[in-house]
């Protein structure tokens, strides 16, 4: 069936080898901790939103960027659904607490955009907080990055076909089968209007100054490479030198280990797991 997140033909493409998405991912993934060290010596702050249908791959490409980095620096924002206080306040309060300070980046794994998306389709908020969504937030992000934040953001678009196989996947698969949940069933039922808001939700929010960047996400692995690779163009950055760093000696004069048999060690399993290999 066509896509109507992506209407644009598609030509055929070279498939893409599991060692050479291996080889490409590792070199971005050391791209990235350089891109992570300059963002804390030049006091950066960056964030990074991730948005599109349920099963898109968004939270892969994010398990991908942040595997490597250090939780400290880049850290990741899955918001459950508002609590009866939240829903009480401003809007996009409840997001601003967790925007970067200097010298880190954040990921939000769905943002404000619900609002633009599933609160709209399931009828969670009201048409007039709705409108006011639109109203409001091409200036909220522009206050964002008056304040110095370089904001990205990403759309991941899924085919139906995909998508329905993905959601299988998950039912079927016991690792995964808690991510399949009743809003899924909701998704899938509703896929022309979720494909009605995101067109609305463009219109209005994709800007000269923030811009939606729409990653084809029908290969998960494709979509990883080409969204870090993006990312990573994204942010003017160079590589730190380091000191050379020399180990001292340890000095162990004087000290006498306790033995290992009064300690308490995990079973070895793997030792088991090894030989039934054999």
């Amino acid at each position: 069936m066509a896509n109507p997140d992506n209407t644009t033909k598609k030509t055929k493409k070279v498939k893409l080898t599991k060692a050479a998405y291996e080889d490409k991912l590792a070199e971005l993934q050391t791209e990235l901790v350089k891109l992570q060290e300059w963002v804390k010596l030049k006091g950066l702050k960056v964030v990074v939103v991730f948005e599109g249908r349920d099963a898109a791959g968004k939270g892969g490409v994010i398990k991908r960027i942040t595997e490597k980095l250090n939780p400290r620096v880049c850290r990741i924002v899955a918001l459950d659904k508002p609590t009866e206080r939240e829903r009480s306040q401003w809007y996009f309060q409840r997001y601003v607490a967790h925007l970067p300070a200097a010298g880190e980046i954040v990921l939000f794994d769905r943002s404000w955009y619900n609002r633009a998306g599933v609160e709209r389709v399931m009828g969670f908020c009201s048409d007039d907080e709705y409108e006011e969504f639109f109203r409001t937030c091409p200036e909220f992000e522009r206050m964002l990055q008056r304040s110095g934040i370089i904001l990205l953001k990403y759309w991941f678009s899924v085919s139906d076909d995909e998508q329905e196989k993905r959601f299988k996947e998950r039912i079927e698969t016991p690792i995964k089968r808690w991510k399949f949940s009743p809003m899924d069933l909701e998704s899938r039922s509703r896929w022309i209007e979720y494909s009605e808001a995101k067109d609305r939700m463009f219109a209005f929010t994709d800007t000269k100054e923030s811009p939606w960047w729409v990653v084809d996400a029908d290969n998960k692995k494709r979509a990883r490479l080409n969204c870090i690779s993006h990312l990573l163009a994204s942010i003017p950055y160079e590589t730190i030198t380091y000191d050379d760093i020399a180990l001292p000696d340890i000095n162990q004069e004087g000290y006498i280990r306790a033995p290992l048999d009064s300690q308490r060690f995990v079973p070895d399993i793997a030792h088991d797991v090894a030989l039934g290999d054999d």
